[in-house]
């Protein structure tokens, strides 16, 4: 076994530099800011509905301890995606239903699952969870659930709270 000395790749790293490489805006501190939104599903609601949970700007970093919860909404293989869209017209990225998180059983009541898939994207500005973007569209865009697989058969609940810095 070795004993490392490893220095953090997104922050520490640059700070490690002579000169020092000062972090992104929101990277090494900032205000946190927070957005909780709660959806009120139906028992009929079906696969490709959508639920729109926030409206955050960009270049908003996605803290790891940003969750989701939701009641048990479907007796069948109904899942979640937690996506990034587009407002129309806004910009001209494309709408990505699952950029931030898929696949989640909504067939079994969840508390607190992370919003975010991997790990290693905790603390992205919300436009790098986009697939294929490269910049930064400098707008608003909605953060949206996707039911998909089968239809929800029951009523409940969804809430989504979201941790961010954009300073």
């Amino acid at each position: 076994m070795a004993v490392v000395s490893l220095v953090g790749s997104r922050i520490m790293d640059g700070l490690d530099n002579v000169p020092v490489d000062l972090a992104d805006p929101g990277e090494g501190g900032g205000r946190v800011h927070v957005w909780v939104e709660t959806i009120e599903t139906n028992a009929d609601d079906s696969a490709s509905s959508t639920y729109l949970m926030a409206r955050l700007p960009s270049n908003a970093r996605i803290l790891g301890m940003s969750q989701v919860s939701w009641d048990d909404l479907a007796s069948t293989a109904a899942t979640l995606d937690i996506g990034v869209y587009n407002q129309s017209g806004k910009s001209d990225i494309t709408d990505d239903a699952d950029a931030l998180n898929n696949g989640l059983a909504a067939g079994t009541a969840t508390t607190g699952n992370s919003l975010i898939a991997d790990i290693a994207n905790y603390g992205l500005p919300l436009w790098d969870f986009v697939n294929g973007q490269t910049t930064d569209p400098k707008v608003d865009l909605d953060v949206k659930v996707t039911v998909l697989d089968a239809d929800l058969t029951a009523a409940g609940t969804i809430t989504c709270e979201i941790f961010y810095v954009t300073d």
